[in-house]
């Protein structure tokens, strides 16, 4: 997960979640990952989880919704999302889950409307050491 980066210096109180889907690369396996670092850069808890087979958009929803899932039951109360798919940051945005007919995309307005605050943001994921 170290190859997407929370903002240079995430604000006090806030949570960077960053999350990633990826497919192998003989399209039989998908894990969606997620790792969470208080506003000092430190490993707050990370998560890893194989799922079935899907398109990338659904996949990388999942993950947040996951990432989701968890920050809440960690307790976090201010939390920045990072994701590299800027269409579904795009989709988070502008207001589109509560319409969207992808199940996954419909569970982040869900998670999102609680008692918290998050924030989306798109990274641009960086080439992996060793890929």
């Amino acid at each position: 997960m170290d190859h997407l980066a929370c903002s240079s210096k995430t604000e006090q109180r806030w949570q960077c979640l960053n999350i990633d889907g990826s497919v192998s690369k003989n399209n039989t396996k998908v894990a969606i990952r997620g790792v969470a670092r208080n506003s000092d850069g430190e490993w707050l808890m990370g998560f890893n989880m194989v799922t079935g087979m899907d398109e990338i958009f659904k996949i990388e929803a999942r993950a947040i919704v996951e990432g989701m899932k968890l920050a809440w039951l960690k307790g976090f109360k201010q939390v920045e999302i990072n994701c590299d798919n800027a269409m579904l940051i795009d989709t988070i945005r502008n207001g589109f889950t509560s319409i969207s007919n992808i199940v996954e995309v419909r569970l982040i307005h869900e998670w999102y409307n609680k008692d918290w605050k998050v924030k989306f943001r798109h990274v641009f994921a960086r080439k992996q050491q060793g890929s």
